[in-house]
């Protein structure tokens, strides 16, 4: 969006001659000596108006050479408006400062593009400004861009970095959001593609995070300019329906706030009420998720009721009881469960008037400030000492959402994946389920007893095997209710399931499995890559135990590796080529000049890998062909992937590509009498009563197992399709001997499915 930086002059120095007449006339006369743009002008005065009722003299000053500072960078820069591109910065920290964030902050919201948009550097902030700010400033900036990664890469990678920085330091967050919703507020004048993607992404990730942290207010705001860009129909014609609403209903909520205004003294409530109104978006999504048209929505209208201490919050639900009815099922505490933002408050949904239905929120003033401003509630109200528990409850909560998003990263480190994961976090519902002992847990709408077993500890969730729900076994997969009890029944290994991804609703459920079967698979491809690697070896006369760690050394140097450990992977995964590593090993070791050549004949000839198809995620059968012992195999190992195994005349090698050439190995069946393989029946019959009964009690005698059956028929014959399990290809004959001589089967042969 921006033009070509400009370097800032050296000469730039703090605005101490400016600050002296400001500070004795107090007036806007500091900005108007400086012959600044008049939008320049006003934004500086708007930042003071925010910062010099809190802020030092020393810190203001401070501030002043930040401002001349982040001008002097962005000089002849522009915004898309037409307006001096510091007009953005300066309304980012006046965002920030109505938080009354630190004198830190508020610098660093000054400089949160110069990195990114000047040619002003890291090292030069730190070195007037601070590390502190540096580190910030740098944590809001965007990586260089790369060629060779995709634009949703790059927005993942950029995301990731300034959650990281967040962990950190949560003014980085702060400041981004104050960045976010002040590019949101000026909109209007980016061209309609650019602004739907832009709200689509503010939708999708930041007014979330906004959530998550509790900043209700920003949280909003942000999703009312999202839904007023990417339905912008919708949004005219929603705010159009809530403007006749209000005069219809104003009338309504004026006699229920009168009414409860009267009714509070009389139990000695002194109470603060007043009336709310839902908010654009939330009427939207919530005419989606319930199919309803606007009039059927009754909450439009509510009312907030403030008052003292917690006891008083419950004795005036008890009055608002006592003159309206409440529906059932509407009442929802949290302030003896709050949500994972922090928020408190008792809501409970009233039949008033007319039986209209009505929703009240009853909380103090400390969580009505912390309801609005989250973890921003800190710098507003710190030095209250009222507000102390209710805020070091909250920041408990954020350190610990912190704290996973750092675990999440160090279990994924890809950048898309790990958004993903952060994401799948950021959705506000939550059920509370309880530990056998009476600990409850918050865990998101539709998690099941694998989150739950996550969330109380990564180990319980990768043992987990079965679970009680209530007392009773229940599938693993079963979505939690609130109020459930669950037990995790465990193994003694660690074992995490695959098909355990299709139904968690964690990102830390998530991020852990994905990570334990990671490990399992990067296991199980190290032992593979090691002995393709013992074997192409064999082609050079050298033996891997021979190599030195000065030839290891010098080699993994050439090729950028840290250990033969991620060698060996890389090569078990397909990554690299078991032949070429071979050939360059070799080619260093000459090169070195430490190898002494023996002669071909001292080493055995290569070798076929001997396959027992229990090695793990690293050797797979191929689906296509559905090799079995006793078949001729080859395999093909395939990048990402590892070693697959096919049958000799499957057509995925007769029609071998040219692409593959290379990654073909001779493998050969090692003796596994405890392993089942995966064979296909094709059974050709007539049509007979009972027959398929007869072919299946036929195969089990041959103690084989069917894991599948499907029937296709014409009008005189029926194709029978079974999946079963064998030993090898001796079992498969037993079998298919036996399926002939039930009487009616025509024909029966094995089956292998058309490659991909």
């Amino acid at each position: 969006m921006n033009p070509a930086a400009v370097q800032p002059s050296a000469s730039v120095s703090p605005s101490l001659a400016v600050l002296g007449p400001y500070a004795q006339e107090g007036g806007s006369r500091l900005w108007t000596q400086l012959n600044i743009d008049p939008f320049e002008q006003e934004g500086r005065e708007r930042l003071w108006a925010q910062i010099e009722s809190y802020m030092k003299r020393e810190d203001l000053e401070r501030v002043a050479t930040a401002c001349d500072f982040a001008a002097q960078a962005h000089r002849g820069q522009l915004r898309i408006s037409g307006e001096p591109y510091v007009t953005h910065p300066l309304a980012v920290a006046t965002l920030a400062a109505s938080w009354r964030l630190d004198v830190q902050a508020i610098i660093a919201a000054l400089l949160h593009d110069v990195m990114e948009d000047t040619e002003v550097g890291k090292a030069q902030i730190a070195e007037t400004f601070g590390q502190v700010v540096a580190d910030m400033v740098d944590g809001l900036s965007k990586l260089e861009k790369a060629e060779s990664r995709t634009k949703e890469e790059a927005q993942a990678e950029n995301f990731c970095k300034m959650l990281l920085a967040m962990t950190s330091d949560i003014r980085v967050m702060l400041i981004k959001l104050a960045d976010r919703l002040h590019n949101m507020r000026t909109l209007d004048a980016v061209r309609p593609d650019k602004q739907r993607r832009i709200a689509l992404e503010t939708l999708d990730t930041y007014a979330p995070i906004a959530n998550r942290l509790g900043l209700n207010a920003l949280f909003r705001e942000l999703q009312e300019l999202s839904f007023r860009y990417t339905h912008p129909m919708r949004y005219r014609t929603l705010a159009r329906a809530i403007q006749a609403a209000r005069k219809n209903r104003s009338d309504l909520i004026n006699k229920v706030i009168s009414c409860i205004s009267q009714q509070l003294p009389a139990w000695n409530i002194t109470a603060e009420v007043a009336g709310r109104e839902k908010h654009l978006y939330s009427i939207y999504q919530k005419m989606l998720e319930k199919r309803l048209g606007f009039e059927q929505i009754y909450d439009i209208f509510g009312v907030r009721i403030i008052v003292e201490d917690i006891p008083t919050c419950y004795l005036a639900m008890g009055a608002l009881h006592a003159i309206y009815k409440p529906v059932p099922g509407k009442f929802k505490d949290y302030i003896a469960l709050p949500k994972k933002n922090g928020y408190q408050s008792l809501h409970t949904v009233l039949i008033g008037p007319y039986g209209s239905k009505v929703e009240v929120q009853i909380r103090t003033p400390q969580m009505h400030h912390v309801a609005e401003n989250g973890v921003a509630s800190h710098w507003l109200y710190k030095e209250n000492p009222d507000d102390c528990l209710t805020l070091s409850e909250l920041q408990q909560k954020t350190r610990s959402w912190l704290q996973s998003l750092v675990e999440m990263q160090s279990a994924s480190p890809v950048a898309t994946e790990f958004l993903e994961h952060v994401k799948i976090d950021l959705f506000p519902d939550d059920v509370y389920v309880l530990t056998p002992k009476g600990l409850i847990l918050s865990l998101p709408k539709g998690s099941t007893p694998v989150d739950f077993a996550y969330a109380v500890h990564t180990d319980i969730g990768n043992r987990a095997v079965a679970c009680r729900i209530n007392g009773e076994l229940m599938p693993l997969r079963t979505e939690l209710r609130n109020g459930d009890q669950v037990e995790i029944i465990s193994a003694v290994h660690d074992n995490p399931n695959p098909a355990w991804l299709g139904f968690v609703r964690t990102g830390k459920a998530r991020t852990q499995i994905r990570n334990s079967l990671r490990n399992s698979q990067n296991a199980g491809a190290g032992a593979l890559g090691q002995r393709l690697l013992e074997q192409a070896l064999r082609t050079h006369d050298l033996e891997l135990a021979r190599v030195s760690m000065t030839d290891w050394d010098i080699f993994l140097n050439k090729i950028n590796l840290k250990s033969r450990k991620d060698l060996f992977i890389e090569i078990g995964l397909g990554q690299q080529m078991p032949a070429v590593i071979a050939r360059d090993l070799a080619q260093s070791i000459r090169e070195a000049g430490v190898h002494e050549d023996r002669p071909n004949a001292s080493l055995a000839p290569t070798q076929a890998i001997p396959i027992r198809g229990t090695e793990g995620s690293a050797v797979q059968l191929a689906a296509c062909c559905q090799p079995i012992p006793g078949d001729p195999i080859i395999g093909l190992i395939r990048q990402g992937y590892g070693l697959e195994v096919h049958h000799c005349d499957c057509p995925v090698v007769t029609g071998e590509s040219g692409s593959q050439r290379g990654r073909w190995i001779d493998v050969e069946w090692e003796p596994c009498p405890d392993r089942l393989y995966v064979a296909t029946l094709r059974v050709l019959t007539r049509e007979a009563l009972g027959v398929l009964a007869a072919v299946a009690n036929a195969i089990s005698r041959s103690d084989s197992n069917i894991q599948n059956v499907t029937m296709d028929k014409d009008d005189f014959s029926h194709i029978l399709v079974f999946t079963i399990q064998v030993r090898d290809r001796s079992h498969l004959a037993q079998v298919l001997r036996a399926v002939r001589a039930v009487p009616h089967v025509i024909r029966t042969g094995r089956m292998r499915r058309t490659a991909a």
